[in-house]
């Protein structure tokens, strides 16, 4: 008989063992989510949706910016670690590495749709005409000398004018994100890159040299012209009604929302709208994100619903409510696709 009970207590140590401790310490009814203050807005629109049409909690979001989030969401497996983060970029080969090393290690990717990084100004003032290399020599810790050459300078250009007689002769100064947020690392590959690959001897560094190609052109200049305004993307749009010189850089969805105070300039001739970014001819566009644990599946209660939600036709698709609130939607295709993968919660593999 000892024996007998000596064998069931050590088959449910055994299960006991067995049982993850996010299972095991349930404690916590609702979903958390963090990251992106571009997806901020579509996120918590969905939650509500979810909250009022369920039986599940609204889930709580937190604008943590992308790479805060990224940084919560890889901390590990828990009830004290975030269920889902939202990114306005994908997740880089850093980043997942370090969610493996903390045994998050199975993560699906879901797109959801496009936006642009816009840059900004009151309609109080006239519209700005970009180009990209004008965007990189305005902001730009070091520039090619103006004399031309291959010789690297502080930044000289305090004007628009400066940069071209066609742009107005205002100072230079741009509010934007913090390094943590995928916005500000969207807008460094995409528009301060892309300037900087104009002077040809510094596009031939990404071959030979790529380290200082992108010191070069990613690294943007503290002596005043560009300001960090924070994730709070709504605070942008203020001071920039109160400074109608000042320009902002945010996501596309601001803009929309906020049309009858704010224009977005043109880059490369191209406006940001939402058939250029849907289409790829405005050059500042991307895709956005959210990442899901998926150890914390069917033991978080309502994930796959949510999931499910965000993923729905009535949300994401060509005339769903994301679209009202600035989200340019993907293909018919990809969204069938991203879909598919969300519902058996595909794993991602990050080569």
């Amino acid at each position: 008989m000892l024996r007998k009970y000596l064998c069931a207590a050590a088959g449910i140590l055994a299960l006991a063992l067995a049982v993850p401790p996010l299972v095991a310490a349930r404690d916590r009814d609702y979903i958390s989510i963090v990251g992106s203050s571009t997806v901020y807005p579509f996120a918590t629109t969905v939650a509500e949706q979810f909250g009022k049409t369920t039986r599940f909690r609204t889930p709580t979001i937190e604008s943590t910016g992308t790479g805060g989030g990224m940084k919560l969401f890889c901390a590990g497996l828990g009830l004290d670690t975030p269920d889902i983060t939202n990114a306005s970029r994908r997740i880089t080969k850093s980043e997942y590495g370090t969610c493996l090393k903390n045994g998050v290690r199975d993560i699906t990717e879901v797109k959801i749709g496009y936006d642009g990084i816009v840059l900004a100004n009151s309609r109080l003032a006239p519209r700005m005409r970009l180009s990209e290399k004008d965007i990189f020599l305005a902001l730009a810790a070091q520039v090619p000398a103006p004399g031309g050459g291959e010789k690297l300078v502080p930044n000289p250009y305090r004007t628009w004018k400066e940069l071209d007689p066609a742009l107005p002769d205002t100072r230079i100064e741009v509010l934007g994100p913090p390094p943590t947020s995928g916005t500000r690392d969207a807008f460094v590959e995409l528009a301060m890159q892309g300037g900087c690959s104009g002077f040809a001897w510094i596009r031939a560094l990404e071959k030979s040299d790529n380290r200082r190609f992108r010191g070069i052109c990613q690294a943007i200049r503290e002596d005043g012209a560009y300001i960090e305004a924070g994730e709070n993307d709504d605070l942008i749009v203020q001071k920039l009604e109160a400074d109608p010189e000042a320009l902002g850089i945010f996501g596309f969805s601001f803009l929309d929302q906020n049309g009858d105070r704010i224009q977005g300039s043109l880059v490369n001739g191209r406006a940001p709208t939402a058939a250029n970014i849907a289409g790829g001819s405005y050059p500042l566009s991307r895709p956005l994100f959210f990442y899901v644990k998926v150890a914390h599946v069917g033991v978080i209660p309502g994930m796959r619903d949510y999931i499910a939600e965000f993923t729905s036709e009535r949300a994401w698709g060509d005339d769903g409510y994301l679209a009202d609130k600035g989200l340019v939607p993907m293909s018919a295709g990809e969204r069938r696709r991203y879909a598919a993968d969300a519902r058996v919660l595909k794993p991602l593999i990050l080569e």
